[in-house]
């Protein structure tokens, strides 16, 4: 990433945590990690505030203009935008692939001020109890192959799933491997669940035991 705005910000910009005892300044990399700590857990700038020090006045500053230098510098390298805006969904031909691993992973948000959207943003799972939603489906070697649009958190796997178009764009040669998240999809091999009153066989934990080692590329990922 290219640190010449930020440094240049930092230049003019120079926040003091101001004491009775002493005069210090954030540096550039404080600056960034500050930022990427905010992006990260989404703490309020008062808390931020209050554990660093600083005015909230020059939290809210610092975190807004280092994330407008991260959004200048690093989404035009990072991300690629498709030349075909006809559709929103576009796919990443996964059918080249034979075996794929499917996960959903979390986007932690602020807790929205609107009562009915908290609803459907909430989840328990996430740092923050609220999130976006996405599913990520990649390779063995770890190469991601299709990203679906984002949901609200809220949203059960297997909905993404089905609505994500990744299941059009396979055939019978790929297999998608998947937690038990997405148990009653035919198209995903998931673990198998015990019985009611009965344990699962040696057969069966070995075949769960592989399911996971399999599923370690994505977790990786997410």
């Amino acid at each position: 990433m290219r640190e010449e705005p930020l440094i240049n910000y930092y230049s003019h910009k120079s926040y003091r945590l101001t004491n009775s005892a002493a005069t210090s300044y954030l540096s550039p990399m404080n600056m960034l990690v500050i930022t990427l700590w905010y992006l990260k857990h989404y703490h309020s700038e008062r808390y931020i505030s209050s554990e660093l020090n600083l005015s909230q006045p020059a939290v809210n500053y610092l975190l807004s203009t280092v994330v407008d230098i991260l959004h200048s510098c690093v989404y035009p390298e990072l991300i690629s935008i498709p030349t075909n805006l006809s559709s929103s969904k576009t796919p990443h031909e996964p059918q080249q692939h034979h075996k794929l691993i499917v996960d959903s992973t979390f986007i932690a948000i602020p807790g929205p001020y609107n009562s009915e959207k908290r609803k459907v943003y909430y989840r328990a799972k996430s740092s923050t109890n609220y999130a976006l939603k996405v599913q990520i489906a990649c390779d063995f070697r770890h190469r991601i192959v299709h990203v679906s649009e984002c949901y609200c958190g809220s949203v059960h796997d297997i909905t993404i799933l089905r609505e994500s178009e990744l299941l059009e764009h396979v055939n019978d040669a790929v297999q998608i491997i998947g937690d038990k998240g997405y148990i009653g999809e035919e198209y995903v091999v998931t673990p198998r669940k015990k019985s009611r009153g009965r344990e699962l066989t040696d057969k069966d934990k070995d075949f769960n035991h592989d399911i996971d080692s399999a599923r370690a590329a994505i977790e990786n990922i997410n």
